[in-house]
């Protein structure tokens, strides 16, 4: 669960579906340090940590599709991001059904 390599933008090229235990949300919200506030999927707005091995390679900025590990204790309040999509990422997931069209 949740435990990606990312090395630099350029790794983002590929796509990453999600897994079990895995959900995507839009950032809503910069809180300051490594926090965000994900608004997801299923309705439910967590409080967001951004991996130390994500956050040292890539920017994560408001409006953004992420990909979020909830924490296995409150995981309706709290999670990881995991993964950043691209636009042409967007696109293809709400093409194919994972996000709804009009997140």
């Amino acid at each position: 669960m949740g435990k990606r390599k990312v090395l630099s933008e350029a790794e983002l090229k590929e796509l990453v579906l999600p897994a079990e235990g895995e959900i995507l949300g839009r950032v809503i919200k910069m809180l300051g340090s490594d926090h965000v506030l994900v608004k997801c999927v299923d309705n439910k707005n967590r409080i967001a940590r951004i991996r130390g091995k994500l956050k040292r390679k890539i920017w994560v900025r408001d409006n953004d599709v992420v990909l979020v590990a909830p924490w296995e204790f409150k995981s309706d309040e709290r999670g990881d991001v995991v993964w950043r999509y691209t636009l042409a990422q967007v696109d293809w997931l709400k093409a194919n059904g994972y996000l709804p069209q009009d997140f």
